[in-house]
């Protein structure tokens, strides 16, 4: 079965990474809901994919870590505001910009969210929050079509690669299998691309369009790409 992971909400729906988004993407049915995690200047954990307030909330070269947790514009939700909104699917949180895991962590704690929470993102962040947790649940977010190196794997201990779509392969998915990993896809919002990731095998497709997604998943398989022996996929 492939989980339908909903990056950054509902995000053709709604604003992105806003409450409505989120809480919109579990109503569409998905299985999780991706979101980005930053800090406030006063290390409140926020949901905001940008390192400014410019894009989505029209705040001119306003950075996020220069803004207090006080003086958000309405619209932004803490952490554990967006752990509630998604109560009914599991939360990947993000946290590839974010300086220190230690608030992130807590806020999840508190929010007695920790069994339905995993986090993303590359090998630094990662690796903080094995430090902080050595239970957590990680997808290590990969961006080269070489698998990561075994010293690596070793300490940061994934459950999931994380590659961007372009770069799934028969191979790649047969080296993580193999190794005893899953394989969650990002970001996939054509139904090819989905079909595609489908018959390769992997085991997550992250999407901007879940209600698309959900609803290809519900349909019948197509026969799966045959993946090779287990082995180093090629460069």
């Amino acid at each position: 079965m492939v989980a339908a992971v909903a990056h950054r909400g509902d995000p053709y729906r709604y604003r992105e990474n806003t409450l409505p988004s989120l809480a919109g993407a579990v109503l569409a049915g998905a299985d999780a809901v991706e979101m980005d995690v930053r800090l406030t200047r006063d290390g409140v954990p926020v949901i905001l994919h940008d390192p400014t307030l410019k894009r989505l909330w029209g705040h001119r070269d306003t950075a996020l870590i220069d803004v207090p947790a006080g003086r958000l514009p309405a619209g932004i939700p803490r952490l554990h505001e967006a752990l509630a909104a998604t109560k009914g699917a599991r939360a990947l949180l993000d946290l590839t910009e974010v300086p220190s895991v230690a608030p992130v962590l807590a806020a999840v704690r508190d929010a007695g969210a920790r069994d339905r929470t995993y986090y993303c993102g590359e090998a630094a962040a990662m690796l903080a929050v094995r430090d902080r947790d050595p239970g957590a649940e990680i997808a290590l977010t990969w961006k080269t079509s070489a698998p990561p190196p075994p010293l690596l794997l070793d300490e940061v201990r994934p459950r999931w690669i994380n590659p961007r779509f372009g770069l799934v392969t028969p191979a790649l998915v047969g080296w993580a299998h193999g190794s005893g990993l899953l394989v969650a896809a990002w970001t996939a919002d054509t139904r090819r691309t989905m079909r595609r990731l489908r018959r390769l095998g992997v085991d997550s497709i992250t999407t901007n369009r879940i209600g698309v997604l959900c609803d290809l998943l519900s349909g019948p398989p197509a026969s799966p790409t045959p993946s090779p022996a287990p082995g180093a996929p090629r460069r």
